[in-house]
């Protein structure tokens, strides 16, 4: 039987929302109990590569592995339901600016992650950066307002945990 142990962990909760008269998200920080199980995030078999898919469509460097999609469930059940995904991104990979159609929440398991957020500008509504890039790390995550237009860059390889709060959807934004 693997050893247990109770230890303090430090979580950064990054709330990436419109600013109101604000230069910078919203950080909060807090310190939650957490169980230690002997075994890494790493050599945990939740992260075995062979449950991973790359869906076509989806960058170079990108895989997931999910359970059924909330359109799969009867329409009643759709609202109350949350998707929620693991993913692994390659060192080096990049979405390019979108949006999602509902709030998302990304947990970094392991892995170092920068985000950009965009505005449109002008009477072409050319989009362009919205405040600083945030970086997140294991530990922290980041929640980001429904149709709130971002990219991400993967500066390491990351394993993440993404929820998402009604189906998944993901539309695409021109720089």
């Amino acid at each position: 039987m693997m050893a247990k142990r109770a230890a303090s962990v430090s979580f950064n909760l990054l709330r990436f929302m419109k600013p109101r008269n604000a230069a910078a998200p919203l950080a909060r920080s807090f310190s939650t109990p957490a169980v230690v199980v002997g075994q890494s995030p790493s050599s945990s078999s939740v992260w075995n590569p062979m449950h991973f898919t790359r869906p076509e469509g989806t960058p170079e460097g990108f895989k997931l592995r999910a359970a059924p999609a909330v359109s799969s469930l009867p329409t009643a059940d759709q609202s109350k339901s949350v998707e929620v995904f693991l993913e692994t991104w390659e060192a080096g990979s990049a979405e390019p600016p979108h949006a999602h159609p509902g709030d998302d929440m990304t947990v970094v398991v392991e892995g170092h992650m920068r985000i950009q957020f965009f505005k449109p500008d002008g009477a072409e509504g050319k989009l362009v950066p919205d405040g600083i890039p945030v970086d997140l790390v294991a530990g922290q995550t980041g929640l980001i307002e429904a149709n709130r237009i971002h990219d991400a860059k993967y500066i390491t390889e990351c394993k993440l945990v993404y929820v998402h709060n009604s189906a998944f959807g993901f539309e695409e934004k021109t720089v």
